[in-house]
């Protein structure tokens, strides 16, 4: 019987340290490369971008928390945090109750056409950014917009939907409804129709209601969802970008000017250390809220 030597110098030791076997981590091996590459390296340089002074034209100057120190005494960051968290409000909570209750209609096997409604509520979602947004656009423009023509035939004021700061916010807001929310739906509908039905079976059986099967049953087996739906959407909201570039260029007097369109004034100013400040400032609010949301919908089995 032939036994194979034993592996010797530093090679045999790592391979011994892997388990013997170089292969799996060579199948592997790409994805750690593209992610140093472009995800970790551009993430380090950016944070070390942020200590610097920099406009593209010269060598950087660290001046350690100058960048941070200037965003967090600058109005109009603050302005811009604002102005998101105003969004999320006026989106996130009542898109997420509205795409559970929704949801739980279309999961009824009663309900007739309800391929129909599935795929009308799906439809806006799919359909390009840009083309909503010129929609939009059209409905709301202010001297010849298609909803201050019907105001004029009530004999109403026509209303600056988009030139007004009181009315620009709600009206990106509903954009961004009408846009997300057959995701939120297609989302709540899907972890619907994972919950067992014979919790229903059996509490139907204990003389329970629609109403109380609902509060107690599809609700608290909801909860990991409505985390994992509240985290993205706040995310998406901090990050909006799109949807004020192409309605309101953040307008007016900065009143839709979101935390991520902010960013735009430093990469158009070459103001580079203070954007990729910005940027992690960002991230930081991303990441308190997010735990603080889950912390909140946190199911009771859960440490």
């Amino acid at each position: 019987m032939v036994t194979s030597k034993p592996a010797s110098g530093s090679i045999g030791r790592l391979r011994n340290w892997l388990g013997g076997d170089f292969s799996p981590y060579v199948f592997i091996a790409p994805f750690f490369l593209l992610f140093a590459a472009f995800g970790l390296y551009p993430l380090l340089y950016a944070f070390n971008l942020s200590f610097m002074y920099w406009h593209g034209d010269d060598n950087p100057h660290y001046i350690g928390l100058g960048n941070y120190i200037f965003l967090l005494t600058d109005s109009l960051f603050w302005q811009s945090i604002w102005n998101s968290a105003f969004l999320w409000l006026a989106i996130v909570p009542g898109q997420t109750i509205v795409a559970i209750l929704i949801a739980v209609l279309l999961s009824r096997a009663t309900l007739r056409f309800r391929w129909f409604f599935r795929t009308a509520l799906l439809t806006p979602y799919v359909v390009p950014l840009l083309a909503v947004a010129q929609v939009w656009l059209v409905l709301f423009d202010q001297d010849f917009g298609t909803v201050n023509t019907l105001l004029h035939l009530l004999h109403l004021a026509n209303v600056g939907w988009l030139t007004t700061s009181m009315w620009a916010k709600p009206t990106l807001a509903l954009l961004v409804l009408w846009k997300s929310s057959g995701f939120a739906i297609l989302v709540m509908l899907a972890a619907i129709q994972n919950i067992p039905q014979e919790f229903y079976e059996a509490a139907s059986l204990d003389g329970a209601n629609a109403l109380a099967q609902f509060w107690h049953i599809t609700v608290p087996l909801l909860r990991r969802t409505i985390g994992f739906f509240v985290v993205v959407s706040t995310l998406g909201v901090i990050q909006m970008f799109a949807e004020p570039y192409v309605l309101t260029k953040g307008g007016p007097y900065n009143s839709t000017t979101t935390a991520g369109y902010q960013l735009l004034s430093y990469i158009n100013n070459s103001d580079l250390g203070t954007g990729a400040a910005n940027s992690f400032l960002l991230m930081i609010i991303v990441i308190v809220v997010s735990l603080i949301m889950l912390r909140l919908l946190r199911t009771g089995d859960e440490v």
